[in-house]
């Protein structure tokens, strides 16, 4: 399922999370959105709308990441969270 992403919005505390627990910096967060990841819709939010997607996909140097964010009726992404894929996800979207 393909969704426009019009803006990432950047929460600071949850970018200083993904650094120390998952080492993932925004610019790798970014390039999982830019190249062409594989998108799934995870949970509803409580906000008709807005729903909680997984981005799943490879950095430009192939690191492969899974990135969580809620998805605005606007077209913008609130990052919640990014990960290394687990060897389930890395069967499942590459």
């Amino acid at each position: 399922m393909p969704l426009e992403i019009q803006h990432i919005i950047w929460l600071e505390d949850i970018v200083q999370k993904l650094r120390w627990k998952h080492g993932v910096e925004e610019h790798e967060v970014l390039e999982v959105l830019e190249n062409r990841p594989r998108f799934r819709r995870k949970e509803s939010s409580h906000i008709a709308g807005e729903d909680v997607f997984g981005a799943f996909g490879r950095t430009n140097a192939g690191r492969p990441l899974s990135v969580f964010f809620v998805y605005t009726q606007d077209q913008r992404a609130i990052i919640v969270s990014a990960r290394d894929m687990t060897q389930l996800e890395v069967q499942r979207y590459g």
